[in-house]
């Protein structure tokens, strides 16, 4: 049986079934995108909703999504194309865009400030495939390409894509083994190693999600940050950090939002280590 080799998950998938991510396919005994040119969500976003702050700011970017995601966030905010009821249903109903087409749409938009697309909203490197032809067709068209992503996926991935990849931003969702494996149904060192990997090749973001009684401690906040310190001085770039407040949402609409103090004093626990932390959603 074919095994998957985007994600820690390595799943075995039969033939005509997909992966838990809900995108990888098996046809004709090979694994490939399901969910290829499939968009759920096109946008014309500031390029700091990504959020990138440090990278081309005030510009705007073409932001596409299509479904599933291999972690299991319970507090996802785009539940609907993720990994809900909802999303699983999304390969029956969205709509197809062949590379050529989306990176028409970009340069079209580029009298509106659009510096080029965003692959966002799902996870995107499950479908790599399609992120990979878009980018490489989008960096002939003079076009810029940012991704955002879990950094749930191993190097052959990441290698894959970061030749047509600008900028990135990535989730860092915790700074605990625990977390990712039994909040998120992750795997830290993977996140960990392709955030290492990633700093290397192009200009990187990190947004830290702080969701009270989880992963909202000074303890972690100064681990995470300190990790961030000792890869900017490695690579000798500055990797700038964003500490945003959760909302409730999805599984965890019943729970408290982040208090605004709680993301300001983790911001100045952060800035002991880094120069560049930016507060989001307050």
């Amino acid at each position: 049986m074919p095994t998957c080799d985007v994600c820690f998950r390595h799943c075995k998938i039969d033939e005509g079934s997909t992966g838990f991510c809900g995108a990888r396919v098996c046809r004709g005994g090979q694994i490939s995108a399901g969910n290829y040119g499939k968009l759920t969500s096109i946008m014309l976003d500031p390029i700091e909703k990504k959020p990138l702050r440090m990278f081309r700011p005030g510009t705007k970017i073409l932001s596409v999504g299509s479904y599933g995601c291999n972690l299991r966030c319970p507090f996802c905010q785009n539940s609907s194309i993720s990994w809900s009821e909802e999303a699983f249903k999304c390969k029956d109903t969205a709509k197809y865009y062949p590379p050529d087409d989306v990176v028409g749409g970009a340069l079209e938009l580029r009298e509106y400030g659009n510096i080029g697309i965003a692959f966002t909203y799902n996870e995107p490197l499950i479908g790599y495939e399609f992120v990979r032809d878009v980018a490489e067709l989008s960096k002939k068209a003079g076009l810029e390409n940012v991704l955002v992503t879990n950094g749930t996926a191993t190097h052959k991935v990441l290698e894959s894509v970061a030749p047509f990849i600008d900028a990135m931003n990535i989730d860092i969702k915790a700074f605990s083994d625990e977390f990712y494996r039994d909040f998120i149904g992750g795997d830290l060192q993977m996140t960990r190693d392709f955030i290492e990997e990633a700093v290397r090749l192009c200009h990187v973001e990190l947004t830290a999600l702080i969701i009270p009684g989880k992963n909202d401690s000074d303890a972690q906040m100064r681990d995470l940050s300190r990790w961030i310190s000792g890869l900017e001085t490695e690579c000798g770039k500055r990797i700038p950090l964003h500490i945003t407040r959760f909302f409730p949402a999805f599984k965890l609409i019943d729970s408290d939002s982040t208090p605004v103090d709680t993301v300001l004093r983790l911001v100045d626990v952060a800035k002991k280590n880094l120069e560049f932390v930016f507060p989001g959603n307050i």
